[in-house]
């Protein structure tokens, strides 16, 4: 599979994004999709992850603030960022890893991975 991530760019603390996540190479939806991000100088966290079933797992760091989804017709992830703070500056990347039942997504699996989109939050 392959994924393209777009629509980050810099924005002013308070304000909102979305992010999108084209993905290709994949023939049925069993997949899991999230979005991590890599803040300057900091190790790559989870961000959000959706399984085949829209059921989502979000950070304590964002939830409330960033909701994530999929359209496996359009083949397409999004991040919704609102009330971006500083701390949200980071290199945003876009992944996947194949299911099987129960299609439950595991950090530790994902193995399709985006180059990344950069998000910029100034104070």
């Amino acid at each position: 599979g392959q994924l393209e991530e777009s629509g980050g760019d810099s924005v002013q603390a308070g304000g909102s994004l979305r992010l999108s996540c084209a993905v290709s190479g994949f023939t049925d939806s069993n997949y899991c999709m999230g979005w991590f991000r890599q803040p300057p100088g900091k190790e790559r966290e989870g961000v959000a992850y959706v399984d085949p079933y829209d059921r989502t797992t979000v950070a304590d760091s964002v939830k409330g603030r960033f909701t994530v989804s999929r359209d496996d017709d359009k083949k397409i992830l999004y991040l919704q960022m609102n009330n971006l703070k500083p701390e949200d500056t980071g290199v945003y990347i876009c992944a996947a890893h194949r299911t099987l039942m129960p299609h439950v997504c595991q950090a530790n699996l994902f193995a399709f991975w985006g180059r990344g989109t950069q998000v910029t939050v100034s104070s």
